[in-house]
C-alpha cells in the first residue's frame, strides 16, 4: 500500500523538474519558492518606482526582457529568456519575437492614435503579452507589472489594483481574474478592465 501524504497549501513539494534552473538549492516547498520569487518581485517594483520610463523604451522586446529578469533573476537562471519549449497555454515557442513585434507596434499605434481610454490600452497590453506567454513562468505577475509601468509612466495614471489581492494563491479574487482574462479571451475586455481596477 503506497503512502498516501497530505500537504496544507505552500507545503507541497517542489519537483525536481520544477527545480530546473532554480538559482537556490534549498529550496523545498512551493511556499518557499513563492517566498523567494515575491521578494525579487518586490525588488523590481521598486526599481520601476524610481525611474522614468518613455514609451519608446517600455515598448521594447529588451525592456520587456529585461522587466522579467529583474523579477526573477535572482531565483531562476532562465529568468527575462524567452521560453525553449511548448506549454498547455500560449503560443509556438518559434512565433514568441513575431507575436511580441506585433504587440508592441500595435501598442504603439494605439499610443499615438488614442485608440482606447489609457487604462485600456495598459489591460489590452497585458491580455495579448500573457496569451503569448514569452517566459517559462512568471508570464501572469510580468503583464501586469509591464500594464502598471505602461499606465503609469506613460499615461501619468495610479497603478492597478488587480482586485488587491494575491493571485497566485486560490481564492475568489483568483477566480474572478481568470474568468475575466476568460472573457478577454472571447473578445469582451470589460471584465478584466474592471477587476484591474477593484
Amino acid at each position: 500500500m503506497g503512502l498516501k501524504l497530505e500537504y496544507l497549501e505552500g507545503q507541497t513539494p517542489v519537483d525536481d523538474d520544477e527545480k530546473d534552473g532554480l538559482r537556490i538549492p534549498t529550496i523545498a516547498t512551493r511556499n518557499e519558492l513563492d517566498e523567494f520569487e515575491q521578494q525579487n518581485i518586490e525588488q523590481a517594483i521598486q526599481w520601476t518606482l524610481n525611474r522614468s520610463f518613455k514609451a519608446e523604451l517600455i515598448l521594447t522586446e529588451n525592456f520587456i526582457k529585461n522587466v522579467h529578469k529583474r523579477m526573477y533573476g535572482d531565483v531562476w537562471t532562465w529568468a527575462g529568456e524567452f521560453r525553449r519549449t511548448n506549454k498547455n497555454i500560449g503560443i509556438d515557442k518559434w512565433q514568441i519575437p513575431t507575436a511580441l513585434r506585433h504587440l508592441l507596434d500595435d501598442t504603439k499605434y494605439w499610443i499615438r492614435n488614442n485608440c482606447y481610454q489609457p487604462d485600456e490600452m495598459a489591460v489590452r497590453f497585458k491580455h495579448r503579452i500573457v496569451s503569448v506567454h514569452c517566459f517559462p513562468n512568471g508570464n501572469g505577475r510580468h503583464s501586469r507589472l509591464m500594464a502598471d509601468i505602461i499606465v503609469e509612466k506613460v499615461f501619468k495614471r495610479q497603478v492597478f489594483t488587480w482586485g488587491a489581492a494575491n493571485l497566485v494563491k486560490s481564492g475568489d479574487a483568483r477566480t474572478e481574474y481568470l474568468k475575466a482574462i476568460k472573457a478577454a479571451d472571447n473578445g469582451t475586455i470589460e471584465p478584466l478592465l474592471k477587476f484591474a481596477r477593484s
